[in-house]
């Protein structure tokens, strides 16, 4: 009885032991899947280690393990595709540069006839001479030194003759602003100290929107804006704190505004979307803009000056259009 008794507890034993040594294989399959970054798939022979398996299954939950993000290698890229995008939130697009003020003094106002032929290929050339020789200095001077932006801003402010590229060019620095403070600041590495000149700067745009209109001094004078916070300085402080090259940053301020030319020549029926993709995609345009970075690469900022005089005659006389679409 006795003898019966221990080889049934031996044949238990054994029966435990293929068990345990089942589960283990199945578990090192696993592992080595895992490893591989496949999924285990339980291989059955017989019903015992279907079994086992089973067990084995119920008892070790799979988990996946997720595949490494792979590094980004120079984070500037990614923030060179951000200030690039068409989607930035600046309101560019709701500004034409004189490009409708363009195509509606083409007409004479007494005859049918037109003044001249207007055509995008001559205005392009123009408008990119004309906005680089005014602003891309102020943006380079931005760039290579930050702290200095509310000096540049003034100066640029004191600069610009036409109030309505004045007001365009403060709305979207104002907007670049905005986008600075709730996106791009809280979500890159830039450290406190790196950006407390524009936050200063920031700070003082706050206070020049809440004061009132009128408000004067103690001698009766009135007070001018602490700073009027206009695009081209603020775009070169803002590329350099998130880590842009001094020529990428100036590229991708005079291709932006090519490609808000040419949406609004698209909204003005000058030409269609595959056109538009066209012109922007062309060499001639690489060519231009290429040109333009090097003709104002060394021009400081006291030098900065109209190019392309009509041009502040067709931005100004925007608002004198009996109708519009843009703003400017």
């Amino acid at each position: 009885m006795s003898e019966d008794l221990r080889g049934y507890d031996e044949t238990k034993l054994e029966n435990e032991i293929a068990r345990l040594e089942s589960q283990l294989a199945e578990a090192r399959r696993r592992l080595n899947n895992k490893r591989r970054g496949g999924v285990a798939t339980p291989e059955i022979t017989d019903s015992s280690s279907q079994q086992s398996s089973a067990t084995a299954s119920y008892t070790t939950p799979l988990t996946l393990t997720p595949s490494l993000t792979p590094k980004i290698p120079d984070p500037s890229h990614h923030y060179l595709l951000l200030l690039s995008d068409s989607a930035l939130p600046l309101g560019s697009f709701a500004f034409s540069s004189g490009l409708e003020s363009y195509l509606a003094h083409a007409r004479s106002p007494s005859s049918a006839s037109l003044l001249y032929r207007p055509s995008f290929a001559s205005f392009l050339p123009l408008s990119l001479s004309s906005y680089a020789s005014t602003t891309l200095p102020f943006v380079l001077a931005a760039h290579r030194d930050p702290v200095t932006i509310a000096t540049l801003d003034d100066v640029l402010d004191a600069s610009i003759i036409c109030a309505v590229g004045r007001r365009a060019s403060t709305a979207q620095g104002r907007a670049l602003l905005s986008i600075w403070e709730k996106s791009l600041a809280p979500s890159s590495a830039v450290s406190v100290e790196t950006r407390r000149p524009l936050e200063a700067f920031s700070a003082a745009a706050r206070s020049s929107a809440s004061r009132k209109a009128g408000e004067v001094d103690v001698g009766g004078n009135a007070l001018p804006p602490a700073v009027s916070a206009h695009l081209a300085p603020l775009f070169g402080a803002v590329a350099q704190l998130l880590g842009l090259t001094l020529r990428q940053t100036a590229y991708v301020f005079l291709f932006s505004h090519a490609k808000a030319l040419v949406s609004a020549a698209v909204r003005a029926s000058m030409f269609g979307p595959y056109q538009a993709q066209r012109i922007l995609a062309s060499g001639e345009l690489q060519v231009l803009i290429a040109d333009m970075v090097e003709r104002e690469w060394d021009t400081p900022v006291e030098e900065a000056g109209q190019s392309v005089p009509v041009m502040d005659l067709w931005i100004g006389r925007h608002e004198m259009l009996y109708s519009r679409i843009f703003n400017s």
